[in-house]
């Protein structure tokens, strides 16, 4: 599945909810079924920079050349928008997140109801799973 076609999953999930409230508790859901991180991946080096929660990613170059991304943070709506970010991403090729447009964090309404804080969080999120993607394409 391409990035465009996980965004737009992602879309229509979250027009099943009008409330903002409901759109969060989905976040939370999300959050709460995600995977724990494995304690040996919780370094300061995979600690993201400008998020207001603690948030651990670890990424890894999978031997066809696919990015496979693994998050996780103390604060349950973030790893809901790491969990999302983690789908749309995930076993991808570093180009594609690279060149990827993600038009769903607009779309679902995202940017405009996170506090300034969590808005700065996503972006260093997102800015860090391009900077794997770009370390990634380098050494291919």
């Amino acid at each position: 599945m391409t990035i465009n076609e996980r965004q737009d999953e992602i879309i229509a999930e979250f027009q099943d909810f009008d409330d903002w409230m409901d759109r969060y508790q989905l976040l939370i859901d999300l959050g709460s079924d995600m995977p724990a991180l494995d304690p040996m991946y919780k370094t300061e080096q995979n600690l993201i920079d400008g998020c207001q929660s603690r948030v651990w990613l670890q990424a890894d170059l999978t031997p066809e050349g696919l990015i496979h991304f693994q998050a996780e943070s103390d604060a349950l709506i973030v790893k809901g928008i790491v969990c999302l970010l983690i789908r749309v991403m995930d076993m991808q090729p570093p180009r594609d997140i690279l060149d990827a447009d993600l038009y769903f964090i607009d779309r679902i309404g995202l940017r405009e109801h996170l506090s300034p804080t969590r808005s700065n969080g996503l972006v260093a999120m997102v800015k860090q799973m391009r900077m794997y993607a770009l370390a990634f394409s380098a050494k291919a």
